[in-house]
């Protein structure tokens, strides 16, 4: 194609190079939008009729010939070229080609610029809903883990060192809460991707008589943009949905090397289903967490995406710029990524095996109770850093000696403070120190049951 046969191409005089074509051209990528384009082009086309701008017929024709490219489009026949530059051009050379001149009629009243806005828009909020679903599927799978494994106890962890006895019902739940938060801005985001961008033109908006209202309640957006040049600028809603999902990534990423780790036999706690593991090409014996390991590598990906919006935004004068055609390929890249990986993740989380007893064993050691029986001392007034340095002599005594705390003799007790009395022996046990952390948050099991009911 050459220049002057391009929509833009009045004011040329000379070709456009092959290199520059293929340099400049977002159709080999953009073309996905295309349901979104025929959809915000319809409802324009409409709005135009409606206003007197187009007739009934020019009104008619382009309806007719838009619904005969996208079905063109989904059957495979389309022939996409990247003289067209991108998916607006594609679908406006077709329509032209297959209706004449009335489909030039269709670009009245707007610009790549608002009309890529509005795709973006359609696109990303259907994906965000689509998104959300899958994140309560996976609030789902762990709230029915957490049923599950009600009452069984093991280890929790600071700095990778044994610390507390805890339900694993309550540590499953802590991964509920992080994805209920990101739910809670996934809606959020929603609502302001959800707004209607058409009508801003290249930046100015236009002198022809347009009803933005109308083409935003074809749409069903509940509102629209309230400036011209923010509105063909602002890529901020991108940006934000792809922070979210590296939230989202990274908390998925976390649990996924928390079953990197409780796979091993070092840990044992748990066995992933051989359908979501792998094996080695040299070694027989390998059972292989693939899968949790390219969740926790595909989340530098979405880090990535964000810099890079970021990045392509940080100097931008207003309003349109062409490095804004940056923006899809990471947006699309971090929605393909994070589908496949909320996918992935429900899947396995629904295929796990935990190791109950190999739990409740390893709970018992790393003198988990050690704070039970300074809070015991504490109870009896003794003041807390005093109970804290009489706990940590008793445990150095232990150690040197290779005993445990529970296997102490009440004398033993004593001789480090006069005012033990048998009664400690209760507090020494990971039952007893799990169901004694009985408040608002805290690992008890009345306390877990009460956040699943909350949760139900």
């Amino acid at each position: 194609m050459t220049t002057k046969n391009k929509p833009w191409g009045g004011r040329f005089k000379e070709s456009t190079e092959r290199l520059v074509e293929e340099f400049t051209a977002s159709i080999h990528y953009d073309r996905r939008l295309y349901r979104h384009d025929i959809e915000g082009s319809i409802a324009h086309c409409r709005m135009l009729a409606r206003q007197g701008i187009i007739s009934a017929d020019d009104e008619k024709a382009i309806v007719q010939g838009l619904a005969d490219i996208r079905a063109d489009i989904e059957a495979g026949t389309f022939i996409f070229s990247v003289e067209d530059e991108d998916i607006h051009m594609a679908i406006e050379r077709s329509l032209i080609g297959r209706i004449g001149d009335v489909g030039g009629k269709l670009h009245t009243g707007r610009s790549r610029n608002d009309q890529v806005c509005l795709d973006i828009r359609l696109y990303l909020r259907d994906e965000v809903r689509s998104v959300i679903d899958l994140v309560r599927c996976l609030k789902s799978s762990f709230l029915t883990m957490a049923k599950d494994e009600m009452g069984v106890i093991m280890p929790g962890y600071t700095h990778m060192q044994k610390a507390q006895p805890v339900l694993l019902s309550h540590h499953l739940l802590a991964y509920w809460e992080m994805f209920d938060r990101d739910e809670q801005r996934l809606e959020e985001c929603y609502e302001r991707v959800n707004v209607m961008p058409l009508g801003a033109a290249a930046l100015a908006g236009t002198t022809i008589p347009l009803d933005r209202e109308y083409v935003a309640e074809l749409l069903q957006f509940p509102r629209i943009t309230k400036n011209s040049m923010d509105t063909v600028a602002d890529r901020d809603f991108i940006a934000e949905f792809i922070f979210i999902a590296g939230l989202l990534m990274m908390h998925m990423s976390r649990f996924c090397e928390e079953l990197v780790l409780w796979s091993t036999e070092e840990f044992g706690f748990v066995e992933i289903s051989d359908s979501y593991t792998t094996g080695s090409s040299i070694m027989p014996q390998k059972k292989n967490p693939d899968v949790a390991e390219l969740i926790r590598g595909k989340t530098g990906r979405v880090y990535g995406n964000l810099v890079s919006i970021l990045t392509v935004l940080k100097a931008l004068p207003l309003t349109y710029n062409r490095d804004l055609q940056e923006d899809k390929e990471s947006l699309f890249d971090t929605v393909d990524t994070l589908v496949g990986c909320l996918s992935a993740l429900s899947g396995m989380t629904e295929n796990l095996t935990f190791k109950r007893e190999k739990m409740l064993y390893e709970a018992t050691g790393g003198f988990s109770t050690a704070t039970d029986i300074a809070e015991y001392l504490v109870m009896k007034g003794v003041p807390f850093r005093d109970a804290h340095e009489i706990v940590g002599h008793l445990v150095a005594y232990c150690i040197e000696n290779e005993k445990k705390l529970e296997s102490l003799s009440i004398e033993e007790f004593k001789g480090f403070y006069e005012g033990f009395s048998k009664d400690v022996f209760d507090r020494v046990t990971v039952e007893r120190s799990v169901n004694g952390r009985n408040i608002p948050g805290g690992t008890s099991q009345e306390m877990v049951m009460r956040r699943i009911r909350e949760i139900e």
